[in-house]
């Protein structure tokens, strides 16, 4: 006897991850103007690689994530952070 079951019932038999949902913490904390001289935070955008990390992987809204790259910028041509990472 064969089995009744098709390869798309296998396929649909597991169950969904739900993941908790990212925020941006600017938004929550209603913070407007994003500093480049504070380089803690700003870091915490960054790669090991000093790449900034994407909304994505960040959280941040499409809003807050343009000053964040902004910010960004400024700090590496000020020479707060590095360009490169060694």
């Amino acid at each position: 006897m064969r089995n009744t079951k098709s390869k798309t019932d296998k396929k649909f038999a597991f169950k969904k991850m739900s993941r908790k949902k990212k925020y941006c913490r600017f938004c929550a904390k209603n913070i407007d103007y994003i500093d480049y001289k504070d380089v803690e935070l700003l870091q915490n955008f960054l790669t090991d690689r000093s790449k900034m990390r994407t909304r994505n992987s960040s959280g941040n809204c499409a809003k807050h994530q343009r000053k964040i790259s902004n910010a960004i910028k400024n700090a590496r041509v000020m020479a707060l952070l590095p360009f490169v990472s060694e």
